[in-house]
């Protein structure tokens, strides 16, 4: 699985508190956040230290992400459904500020801090039921067919991205009649179609690595001479990001 957006979305809850999973299959270690993978067997140095895989990627979390919880706290409100307001008093909770010190920053009450506090914990509750009930639910129904994983970056998660694993391959096996390297035959008018070839449009692209504009063409041209009409497309549905002047262009992790 080297797609960054399914390796997230698959992982424990564990994993996902850690930070990064560890690949059997490639014996290596994954950022959840970025991707960077630390091999086993390999001594990774590090501002002047030398690290093991494991000890590796956990340096990695903190010195370029800070910590896996303000990763998770600055996703959308679609991903987290949290308000700015709760984050902001998640942040100051996971601070170890008191009650007293959060209302007195916040300009409110202890016993509203308290009440918030206790909010959160209801809603830890009710997810981790709902959680049980759909793996329960899952395991009942797996013929109906899993669903494809929805970017993380994804700007608007609706309709067009209910598309289970079968409809996926069929789509993709509709457009690329040649296989998947290409070439495309047309961008579907349909937007659910359109993203099931954006979201494989997206694996061309080392998450890594930053592109210019030109070099974005060149990839996507292989495919389709409208390079420019996928490049929009794939901004437009969140795959990739760029800096506004079209300088540099990078897949869209979070």
């Amino acid at each position: 699985m080297n797609n960054l957006n399914e390796l997230f979305w698959s992982a424990s809850l564990e994993e996902t508190k850690r930070g990064y999973v560890y690949q059997e299959s490639d014996d290596k270690y994954t950022c959840l956040i970025c991707g960077k993978s630390f091999i086993c067997g390999v001594i990774h140095p590090m501002n002047g230290t030398l690290y093991e895989a494991r000890k590796a990627v956990e340096r990695h979390i903190v010195d370029v992400h800070g910590s896996v919880f303000a990763f998770l706290l600055s996703l959308e409100k679609k991903l987290t459904g949290l308000t700015d307001h709760q984050k902001t008093l998640m942040e100051s909770f996971h601070a170890g500020r008191s009650d007293a010190e959060t209302a007195k920053e916040l300009g409110t009450s202890t016993s509203t801090i308290r009440n918030h506090r206790f909010q959160l914990r209801e809603r830890q509750k009710q997810a981790k039921i709902f959680l049980g009930l759909m793996e329960l639910l899952q395991e009942k129904n797996r013929s109906h067919g899993d669903f494809i994983t929805i970017p993380r970056t994804a700007r608007q998660v609706d309709e067009r991205f209910a598309i289970t694993e079968k409809e996926n391959t069929e789509i993709l096996r509709e457009y690329f009649p040649d296989g998947l390297k290409g070439p495309l035959r047309s961008l579907p008018i349909r937007e659910k179609k359109r993203v099931a070839i954006l979201r494989h449009l997206v694996t061309f692209f080392d998450p890594e690595a930053r592109y210019t504009e030109k070099q974005v063409n060149e990839i996507l041209k292989r495919v389709h001479p409208d390079c420019a009409m996928l490049r929009r497309n794939l901004i437009e549905y969140g795959f990739l990001d760029r800096i506004a002047d079209g300088s540099a262009y990078w897949v869209k992790l979070a």
